[in-house]
């Protein structure tokens, strides 16, 4: 759905963030404006926005490291300006660019992070879940960036939050690290945990969200499933279809069909680029023209074409 037209999902009694009005000052700056959202809890919620959007200023409010200048904030509840404790205290944090202590091993990290939550966990549970448990006992110093990403994770899922605040959790991982990570949100979700999915990895956004927001600007100028995104920005599709002869002229009758942006064949192939709604009507248009089709098939644009679609439409609005 599009904020032009503004719906929230869930309740303040369902969700797990709740956000009314959210702004955030600067001085003359507007780091966020009068943003508007409700993630309900169990859903793994994807973050999106180009460099300066704002998401690391919401992040910062939502887990009470800063103090809105105007709006209401409530996490897993509470309000966050009253009890930014005990939200911390129901929350897993991975931050950007956090570090890990050189002088520390593994298991070190996870023991302090249990011991600070006060939970229950086994180090060697969470580091084999993370998928180091083999290099439990070695100095972080010797790890690579992707285990030193593994490790924070590690540590962000001990006492089982309730709500796990991930900003660009894939940094450094490797494509087994990148599925690791995705089966791990997944498998929290299904507890029942909520995840707030901050990433500049669009394709892991897309295989794990179940719906996604888009900051620019300091506004949050879409929130919706991916489906949802497609049909808000008008995208296109690619459309191959086989077809048994092309008749004189059948390019140019598609190309004239609303909604078809260039079309394109050879003797046996027709491929269009074009809006969903008018797929049916290239069909047809085939079938009209002699042409008999055999198959056909749809490539849906990626999530990175999209977040460029909605990015740009925003340009210049502030």
């Amino acid at each position: 759905m599009s904020l032009t037209d503004p719906q929230r999902t869930g309740s303040a009694e369902t969700a797990a963030i709740d956000l009314e009005g959210a702004t955030k000052r600067y001085g003359d700056i507007v780091a966020l404006e009068t943003v508007s959202l409700t993630i309900p809890r169990g859903e793994i919620f994807g973050f999106l926005g180009p460099n300066g959007a704002g998401k690391t200023t919401l992040i910062h409010l939502l887990l009470g490291f800063a103090r809105p200048t105007g709006g209401e904030l409530r996490v897993l509840g509470d309000d966050v300006q009253e009890a930014p404790q005990q939200i911390r205290e129901r929350t897993g944090i991975l931050p950007e660019r956090a570090a890990v202590y050189d002088r520390l091993t593994g298991r070190e990290h996870v023991s302090f992070a249990i011991k600070s939550n006060g939970a229950d966990d086994e180090p060697q549970s969470i580091l084999e879940r993370v998928g180091i448990a083999d290099a439990a006992d070695r100095n972080a110093s010797e790890y690579s960036k992707g285990m030193k990403q593994r490790l924070l994770l590690g540590m962000a899922l001990v006492g089982s939050p309730d709500l796990l605040v991930l900003d660009e959790p894939s940094t450094g991982l490797d494509p087994q690290g990148a599925r690791d990570l995705r089966e791990i949100v997944r498998a929290e979700a299904a507890r029942g945990a909520t995840v707030f999915f901050s990433s500049h990895s669009l394709d892991q956004v897309e295989a794990v969200c179940d719906r996604v927001g888009i900051l620019a600007n300091g506004n949050l100028i879409a929130v919706d499933s991916i489906d949802g995104l497609r049909n808000t920005a008008k995208s296109k599709t690619t459309l191959t279809v086989d077809v048994d002869r092309l008749p004189d002229g059948t390019i140019s009758s598609i190309e004239a069909i609303p909604g078809v942006a260039d079309a394109s064949g050879n003797h046996t192939n027709v491929t269009v680029s074009c809006e969903d709604e008018a797929k049916p009507d290239v069909l047809a248009e085939l079938e009209a023209a002699g042409a008999s089709v055999n198959t056909f098939d749809t490539d849906e644009p990626s999530l990175e074409e999209l977040f460029v679609a909605h990015t740009s439409s925003s340009d210049g609005e502030r």
